[in-house]
């Protein structure tokens, strides 16, 4: 099978010629039709931030797959062959392949209706998305400011706090990007590259306030946002694309009576059903129209170049590699 394969931290990704692997006991092959990229998976291609785990050398990225089974291992019904289904497998699995094994337990049937690419991007980036909309709750008399608007969750977050009858605001780097958050639902746009794009959202909100600031980013832009709230409004942070979270001091938290949520996978999970319940949600609410992933796809080759766009922001949407593509 061919795979795309790190061979020194720091180095460019190599799509090679790799041998095919089997499924052990209780597990199944996946003939992988769309690999999920993370922003995770470039922080391992560089050599880690301390914080992720760092795989042997050479290692095969990804963690998410969606596509057909084409095998089983022991003990696992062979009604599986052929299944469409779609799983996490972990930050280290080994997504960049034409083939990848997981434990059974771990995969979802995809939706009929839903191809590949969607069940791929609503598998992990879709359940971040509810998680957060969980989290914050949004209403029709919220203000709701969503950083990386045109992002892969970030056009989710726009989408769902929108059918919620909240006003939107999206925050985007680009005139690409703000059109994207406006097709995804946001009432307002505004390049946050700009000058003075605060003042911009004031302005254009007619006197309304902001209640809630979804921040995926951290940094400067999710401090700058998280001044736009008025007192008593929250913030729902999940995660800092940045490199750093937004910093909130206790007069955010006590004289602004801000209220601050983390929304990450641990956190996540904790809740009844845990991931996996979240995961089923994500997947039906794309079945249902609900909520629709933006896909930015590459052929499983261009990987390199795919990480390349990502870090360098000039994706919209969720980022997936397609083997099938070339």
């Amino acid at each position: 099978m061919r795979a795309v394969r790190l061979h020194a931290f720091g180095s460019a990704l190599r799509c090679e010629e790799v041998e095919d692997p089997s499924p052990g006991p209780g597990q199944v092959r996946i003939a992988v039709r769309a690999a999920g990229v993370h922003l995770l998976d470039g922080v391992v291609r560089r050599g880690g931030d301390g914080c992720v785990p760092l795989p042997d050398l050479p290692a095969v990225l990804g963690s998410e797959v969606a596509g057909v089974v084409d095998a089983v291992g022991r003990d696992v019904d062979e009604s599986w062959l052929g299944q469409r289904v779609v799983t996490q497998l972990g930050l280290l699995g080994g997504g960049y392949a034409e083939l990848a094994v997981r434990e059974v337990g771990a995969l979802h049937v995809v939706p009929a209706g839903l191809d590949f690419p969607a069940a791929v991007a609503m598998i992990c980036t879709g359940s971040t998305a509810l998680g957060v909309l969980d989290a914050a709750a949004p209403a029709p008399d919220d203000v709701v400011v969503v950083t990386a608007a045109a992002g892969g969750v970030g056009t989710l977050l726009v989408q769902g706090a929108a059918r919620a009858g909240a006003l939107v605001v999206g925050l985007a780097g680009c005139e690409e990007k703000r059109r994207a958050a406006l097709r995804a639902g946001a009432a307002v746009a505004v390049d946050y590259l700009g000058r003075e794009w605060q003042r911009q959202v004031r302005e254009r909100l007619g006197g309304r306030e902001v209640t809630a600031v979804l921040d995926g980013v951290g940094g400067v832009l999710g401090r700058a946002a998280v001044d736009l709230l008025a007192p008593g409004g929250r913030v729902v942070m999940f995660g800092s694309s940045s490199g750093e979270p937004a910093h909130l001091t206790s007069a955010d938290l006590f004289a602004r009576a801000l209220t601050a949520t983390v929304a990450l996978g641990p956190q996540v999970a904790k809740r009844s059903g845990g991931l996996r319940a979240l995961e089923t949600r994500a997947l039906a609410a794309a079945a249902d129209h609900g909520l629709t992933p933006s896909i930015q796809p590459f052929p499983l080759a261009d990987a390199g170049r795919a990480h390349e766009a990502m870090e360098s922001r000039h994706t919209v949407g969720k980022v997936v590699l397609l083997p099938a593509a070339g």
